[in-house]
């Protein structure tokens, strides 16, 4: 007889074994008592009122499906964590103008535009400039524009444009895992030769690194200011954070799918394992 999963991990059907590294996560749930299974968010025959917890962790589609994963969110019930509002909130970027109006947390500089006319003015004021989707993962989508005139978009927008922060290039990009309020571990991830991005896909490399004092202050803080903002608890998160003329500034706060790197970080699975046995 199959024991009934009391957590389901979501993913994607790219990834439907599980996020990288997924194992680590597996067998240290397993060592706590708690039953779990990976399930694909639009997958039509998994059943979601069986678990008590449900648990976003490698749904990077969602960017190419918003609306329908949204709608997924929202069907789910108090048994999902985070919730819909917390990810509608997240996946889109300009969250970040939140973090830094609503919270004074220090963030990459960050110019919204809805149309091709603001578009070019914000590339204007910030060249090299970095244009993303407002809505995006995986790096995709994302170029460098030095001039605003002849460059025209792949996309329809909107976008989000910001300064191209040189030190990624050298110094990396520090993303710092926070777990039940703490911060918990660091990675380090650098671009390669032939692209800025920090991705893997891309040409980036990622390493292990000691948590260092300063990353993991601005990553509480931007954390304790999502959960302020939200006014809902943040199980579980990953700030990617950069430094900007020497003073360390925040990327992104990834609150809905973040990678957890179990294949270079195998210590975040006892870490994740030990905040969802709290909450069961």
């Amino acid at each position: 007889m199959t024991t009934a999963p009391q957590v389901l991990l979501v993913t994607d059907r790219e990834h439907e074994e599980g996020e990288p590294g997924h194992e680590v996560l597996d067998e240290a749930l397993a060592e706590r008592g708690i039953p779990s299974r990976w399930a694909v968010w639009d997958d039509p025959f998994v059943d979601w009122s069986e678990p008590k917890i449900v648990a976003v962790r490698s749904t990077w589609d969602y960017d190419t499906r918003l609306p329908d994963f949204l709608g997924w969110a929202g069907s789910i019930g108090p048994s999902l964590l985070h919730g819909v509002e917390v990810f509608r909130w997240n996946t889109d970027k300009s969250y970040l103008l939140d973090l830094v109006q609503l919270s004074n947390v220090p963030v990459v500089p960050t110019t919204l535009a809805d149309n091709l006319v603001n578009l070019r003015a914000a590339i204007g004021r910030v060249r090299p400039a970095v244009v993303k989707p407002r809505v995006g993962a995986g790096g995709r989508g994302i170029v460098v524009v030095y001039d605003s005139e002849t460059w025209l978009p792949v996309d329809k927008g909107p976008w989000v444009v910001q300064p191209l922060v040189e030190s990624v290039m050298t110094d990396g990009e520090e993303s710092v895992f926070v777990i039940n309020g703490h911060p918990v571990s660091q990675l380090r991830k650098v671009a390669g030769s032939q692209d800025f991005r920090v991705h893997e896909e891309y040409g980036g490399t990622s390493y292990n690194t000691p948590l260092m004092h300063d990353t993991a202050l601005l990553a509480a803080e931007a954390v304790a200011a999502t959960t302020e903002i939200l006014g809902c608890e943040i199980v579980y998160a990953r700030v990617d954070m950069m430094r900007l003329e020497g003073r360390l500034v925040v990327s992104e706060v990834e609150v809905t799918e973040p990678g957890l790197y179990l294949d270079l970080m195998p210590e975040n699975a006892a870490l994740f394992a030990d905040a969802i046995a709290a909450r069961l």
